[in-house]
Formats: C-alpha cells, structure tokens, sequence
C-alpha cells in the first residue's frame, strides 16, 4: 500500500488551500526561530524548578549533564527533522503531519492534538502567573480571582489582541533574563560546595536524576519540538533551521536551565534555603529585600503573558481548522474554563505530570515524524489517503509507554519504571513506524494540486 495512487486526487480543502510561505517572507534564524524559541526556555515556569529534578540526590554534576544531554536531544531528535520539513514544505504542521497521519488523520493528529495542549499550557500559564502575582503583592487569597482573569484574559487577547501582544514580547524576555543573572551573581560562587544528600533510593542516584532532568526538559519541549515545522517555514535554509535550533533551543535551555540549578545549589550550599529547597524563586525571596523580590515576582508574571496570550493563538487557529464551523469564541472560551480549573485545582502545578503528558503525547509524533522524513529519503511526501494505519499505531504503542509512570502515580500500580519516558515515546513511536512502514501498512500518497507544492 506505499506506492502513489494517481486515480486518488481529493483532499480535504485544508490541505489543497494551503499556500507554502513564499522564500520572499523568509528571515535569518536570529530574526525568527532562535529568539522564539529562546523565549520558550526563558519563561520562569520552566527554569525556577529545574533543581527538583533530582539536585538533592543526584548533584551539581548530574543535573548539568542531563541538561545538556536534554538540551541535545531537544534539537536533534525532537526539532531538526520537523524544522527541515517546515523549510522544504513552507507549509504549516497541520498539513506536513498529514505524510504521517493521513490526510483524515492529520485534522486530529497532529493538527487538534496540538490545539487541545494549548490548554494545558495556558493553565500551567495561569497557575505559575497567579501564583507569582499573589507572591508578589503578599496576598495568598488574590491566587484565586487572579487564576480566572488571566486564563479568560489571555484567551481574549490570543483571541483578538495578539498584534499588539508581539509588539513587546522581544523586550519582555529581558526580565527573566535579568533575574537568572541575579541569581548566578548572588549565589554561583557556592554552588561548588554544594553536597547531595544520601540517596535514600539506593546507588545510582546521580544517574537517576539525571534521566529525570531529561525527561522534565524534553517533556517540556515536545510540543514545541513538532512546532518547529511552523518555525522551518519562516528559514531561508538549512543553515537558518540549524542555528536557530542550536542557539534558540540548545544554548537556551544550557543557560536558563543551568543557571537555576547552579543557584539553587549555591544557595543551598551558602545556607541560604534548606537542603531539598529546589525553586530558585524561594532563594532569591531570602537574600532580597521583600519590596524588591515583590517586583521580580511581577516583573517574572508580565514576561509569561505572551506566552499565555500565544497559546491560546494558537489553539485558535488549531480549531478553526479542525472545525472550522465552530464560532472560536466558543472552543476557546470553553479551553480558557477548562485552563482556569487546572489552575484554580493546581493540577496544573504538578509539573512533572503535566510534562509527562505533553511528552508521552508529543513524542512518538515527533518520533513517526523523523522516521517518514528518512524513508522518503530526507524530503516530505506528501499527504497520505485518510487515515494512515503506520502513524496510528506508532502513536498509540508510543503514548502508551510515555503515559506509564503518570498512570503508576494516578493508580498507586506496582509496574516498572519507564526511564526518561517522553524520549522513550520517542523511540516507541520511530521503531513502530519503521516497522508498519516496511510491512506495507501505510496508505497510498495523494498528489498535491500545484499551488499547494513548496515553494523554494
């Protein structure tokens, strides 16, 4: 069933209305993707508890090397191939998943997938802004009329105001910037005296944390990773979709990542915290004066709203594809409620679940993704017929497997660990559909109309 079917010429309209970004819209990586994607990793959410991920046990060492370690396998497996795909193509992931997910299929796979996560990022947006707010003013009972007016505000502007929204988020990354840098200057020079405690799990403790850092960054990064097609699309060429990716992903995750834990560990190290205190927010809360870390708390809360507002951008243009008959207003309106109740529950404060369901949701998509890159021989085929069994089936064996120790915790289950699970989707997703692949289970290729072919 791989072998192109000439007789089969319908596509869905989203497809054959799909016009590839045009080379004279294309801008150098530091104009697009590097910045973008630094501003990912900027936000507070994702680097203020970076040392939870195993500091206390594993040590300085292990916790930077499976910084860089994530930070690599964010770019090479998780970015690279979508990146390259957005620059052949110039079309945006809804339609170059469809080689992977049919062209039935790609309208939930990755396209209404993608648009559903935009939720949970906007609660675990909603949940760290409120809390940061309600830290800031010294007012605990703000968090919860905060959690309703920023998730239903920045569905609104995601909504309606998002241009006014890009105007100042290059400037507003600064913040985050400027605190990391505080933080490096207060407390670095300890952290080489920092001390794990005893692993209370048994040996091995360093190169558990270290699987552990890796699994919270690259779940993180999943969904950002199978954006990089949209972000392939703004490249001129190879050379953009690489730098933007190494400086843009792996440099900033290094420095936001590893600046907090080398903080924390200073801090903990100089008496600051208590050994186990793993937020990097705590630690500043303790040296500065409560005026000062009043404002970078808020400073902290004013750099994530356009991250809140682009989520909910994008899931946005994710339905309005999907179901393109539905009023946005309403399935957005209906994702900021269900935002506002991961937040207001703090479900959405649970952040190695939260990244273990982007992962395990994300990963064998990317996973499936990279192996269809390859056997069609480093280039996009084209949409597949309906519903393609291969990238199906990679999904699911693959989500099975990433979900698993989020399901251990749900259920309280006596089964084995799944080391480093989004990577391990990953993997899962890419064998499987290798496999489905060469037995031949994959629809035939639909021929692209001619103003839907890439423009280069």
């Amino acid at each position: 069933m791989n072998h192109d079917n000439p007789n089969n010429n319908q596509l869905p309209s989203y497809i054959t209305s799909a016009v590839p970004n045009p080379p004279g819209n294309r801008a150098p990586w530091y104009k697009n993707t590097a910045p973008t994607y630094a501003g990912i990793f900027l936000w507070f959410v994702f680097w203020d508890s970076m040392a939870s991920n195993g500091l206390s046990t594993g040590g300085l060492g292990a916790m930077l090397l499976g910084i860089v370690l994530g930070a690599l396998i964010c770019h090479f497996l998780f970015y690279l191939v979508p990146g390259l795909l957005g620059l052949e193509t110039g079309l945006p992931l809804y339609v170059v998943g469809t080689s992977t997910f049919g062209a039935v299929g790609g309208l939930i796979m990755p396209g209404f997938m993608m648009g559903v996560l935009q939720f949970g990022w906007l609660g675990v947006n909603t949940y760290g802004s409120a809390d940061a707010l309600a830290k800031g003013f010294g007012a605990p009972g703000l968090y919860y009329p905060l959690c309703v007016i920023w998730a239903l505000g920045a569905a609104f502007i995601g909504l309606k105001g998002i241009q006014y929204v890009a105007k100042v988020a290059t400037y507003l990354p600064l913040i985050p910037l400027a605190v990391l840098l505080l933080g490096l200057v207060l407390f670095g020079s300890s952290a080489g005296n920092y001390k794990p405690l005893p692993d209370v799990t048994g040996s091995g403790g360093g190169f558990k944390s270290m699987l552990l850092m890796i699994a919270a960054i690259v779940g993180f990064f999943a969904t950002a990773g199978a954006a990089g097609v949209d972000f392939g699309t703004n490249s001129r060429n190879k050379k953009d979709v690489s730098m933007g990716g190494i400086v843009g992903v792996i440099v900033a995750i290094v420095i936001t990542a590893g600046i907090s834990v080398i903080a924390v560990a200073g801090a903990q190290a100089s008496g600051v915290v208590e050994p186990g205190s793993s937020l990097m927010t705590t630690a500043l809360s303790k040296k500065l004066p409560a005026g000062f870390f009043a404002v970078i708390m808020i400073g902290l809360t004013l750099a994530s709203l356009p991250g809140a507002c682009f989520s909910s951008f994008i899931a946005a243009n994710s339905f309005k594809t999907v179901m393109p008959k539905v009023n946005p207003f309403i399935s957005v309106g209906i994702g900021a409620i269900i935002s506002m109740i991961l937040a207001l529950t703090k479900v959405a404060g649970d952040l190695p679940k939260v990244f273990g369901v982007i992962g395990a949701s994300f990963g064998p998509i990317c996973g499936a993704m990279v192996v269809d890159y390859f056997l069609a021989g480093r280039k996009w085929s084209g949409p597949r017929a309906g519903v393609n069994p291969a990238g199906w089936i990679a999904w699911a064996l693959g989500f099975i497997v990433g979900i698993l120790p989020n399901i251990k915790g749900w259920l309280n289950l006596s089964i084995p660990d799944v080391p480093c699970a989004p990577v391990a989707a990953f993997i899962v997703g890419a064998v499987v559909y290798f496999i489905c692949a060469k037995a031949g289970i994959q629809t035939p290729v639909v021929p692209m109309p001619k103003p839907a072919l890439a423009a280069k």
